[in-house]
């Protein structure tokens, strides 16, 4: 579209002062309003969120290779490969980097906690806390766990730390979800064996999502949910 711009424009210069200039004008608007819809579109994409598609990818990878000239006057990307694996984030909002550190964490929480002097009755403590990363399907952090290799405890800390992470409101990076939304993700990561399936229909079928909202959510993130409605669920 830019060479057709520069064309037009050489063409209207170019012509008598009486000359249509009205392509140009119509070409110009068109990119304005392209230009506006994308400069949208990335901001929405900087906000980040649990999914983004192929499709959404490839628009942030067209989108860098725009051209513009830097604050040095170089002709250069719109965006470099760091913005682009920014903004391309395909779960949650952290890059393979930014995920590593933090997986990192459930390795440190156990290594303290086994260091401690519980009492006996709360020598699985670690166990509890270090396991909340873990999936069912073995695919999960720091040790790999399948379920039948962790603890109902564990496979409920996994199950409550997703659900908080989804509706916490006073994180600085993300808004809580409602409860419709939290509950949909997470019908979802049932059915992708990253959380407890039955301990799952549980924690829907007896509310204890709605007992916490009560206590600890604003009152807009509580919305009417319909269990049918919540993928992989059973009543």
């Amino acid at each position: 579209m830019q060479q057709k711009i520069d064309r037009l424009s050489i063409d209207c210069l170019t012509e008598a002062a009486s000359a249509d200039c009205a392509e140009l004008d119509r070409v110009l608007q068109e990119k304005l309003t392209r230009l506006d819809e994308d400069r949208d579109f990335i901001r929405n994409c900087n906000i980040g969120g649990e999914f983004m598609d192929q499709k959404l990818q490839q628009r942030v990878k067209d989108i860098a290779e725009y051209r513009w000239n830097d604050p040095e006057d170089v002709d250069a990307k719109l965006f470099n490969d760091n913005e682009v694996e920014n903004l391309t984030v395909a779960r949650g909002t952290l890059t393979a980097d930014e995920r590593e550190v933090i997986n990192n964490h459930m390795a440190v929480t156990i290594k303290m906690l086994a260091q401690l002097p519980f009492p006996e009755h709360l020598k699985n403590v670690p166990e509890y806390a270090g396991g909340h990363h873990e999936r069912m399907d073995g695919k999960g952090y720091p040790n790999g766990l399948t379920r039948e290799q962790m603890s109902v405890q564990a496979r409920m800390m996994g199950i409550a730390d997703v659900f908080e992470a989804l509706s916490a409101s006073d994180r600085p990076y993300k808004t809580g979800k409602p409860l419709t939304e939290c509950l949909r993700i997470m019908g979802n990561l049932k059915k992708d064996n990253h959380v407890d399936p039955d301990i799952f229909d549980v924690f829907v079928r007896d509310k204890v999502y709605l007992q916490y909202a009560e206590k600890f959510l604003p009152k807009e993130q509580i919305d009417e949910v319909d269990h049918t409605r919540i993928p992989g669920f059973k009543v």
